[in-house]
């Protein structure tokens, strides 16, 4: 049953804050994956791709994703989960996919130091080149695509609910 809404999209477009919003609006529930991965490894995020690398991080993140059971509850995902084949497929099929999309040059100001919130950097990579890789993926998965451009969190509230009516 797709009745979940899963949102996708770089580090810092605002899915968990949204998401939070979105829930109460909907009287949905609200998950937050990125919380359900440090509840399994009992860690924070930063502190499981300094363990086990990149590769080991978005094993894990790939698992717990693909495993979320869930029903009319807003999903917000990390960044990189669209790196996920088993991950993607599994929340395609329980919701639909909600690509919050935003222009590199306000992600760049929002976002100020990555390392510190426990963003997947291949070695050399920076947030353009992160930002370039991701793009076509978050388009390739998503079902509804919403450019916050601009729009404050009430507009981008507004605009989502639009979209999905």
């Amino acid at each position: 049953m797709k009745d979940n809404i899963v949102l996708i999209g770089m580090p810092g477009v605002g899915k968990s804050t949204l998401g939070v919003v979105l829930a109460k609006e909907l009287g949905y529930e609200f998950v937050d994956a990125d919380l359900l991965i440090q509840k399994r490894e009992n860690r924070l995020l930063k502190e499981i791709i300094a363990d086990k690398g990149v590769e080991g991080f978005m094993q894990v993140e790939n698992d717990v994703n693909a495993s979320i059971q869930a029903s009319k509850t807003i999903i917000a995902t990390g960044g990189s989960v669209i790196y996920g084949k088993e991950a993607m497929e599994h929340l395609k099929e329980i919701g639909t996919i909600l690509y919050l999309k935003l222009d590199f040059a306000t992600l760049d100001s929002r976002l100020g130091s990555l390392k510190g919130r426990g963003v997947v950097l291949k070695d050399g990579q920076d947030l353009k080149a992160l930002y370039e890789e991701r793009v076509p993926l978050y388009e390739k998965y998503a079902d509804v695509i919403v450019d916050e451009a601009g729009l404050d969190l009430e507009e981008t509230l507004k605009s989502v609910l639009d979209k999905l009516s």
